[in-house]
């Protein structure tokens, strides 16, 4: 009988400690997946400012276009010249990943 009861709780400790881990490992998969549409984000947009790819619509337009397609939002963007600076959102669980990302031209040029 106690042997019973040690392994149903070994298996309770292990299962919630698995739970936990996909937890955590799915939160940081939607932090990266963040980070990279906000980079994808701010290179699009920088590169529809400066003319370097054709785009007919304004460049934060476009950046919210390939966020989107990224699997999250843009909430903000802000064109400075040929910079541009991107804020991106995607959720996991209830749960939101803000990333940050500006591109352009390099300083100084």
């Amino acid at each position: 009988m106690a042997g019973s009861a040690l392994a149903a709780g070994v298996l309770v400790v292990v299962g919630a400690l698995s739970m936990g881990l996909a937890a955590v490992g799915g939160a940081a998969v939607t932090a990266q997946r963040a980070a990279g549409a906000a980079d994808a984000a701010a290179l699009a947009a920088a590169d529809a400012a400066s003319g370097a790819i054709a785009a007919s619509d304004d460049p934060c337009a476009l950046a919210e276009r390939v966020a989107a397609a990224s699997g999250a939002s843009l909430t903000g963007c802000v064109l400075e010249g040929f910079v541009a600076t991107v804020e991106v959102e995607a959720a996991y669980a209830g749960l939101a990943a803000v990333s940050r990302a500006r591109a352009g031209p390099p300083e100084g040029k």
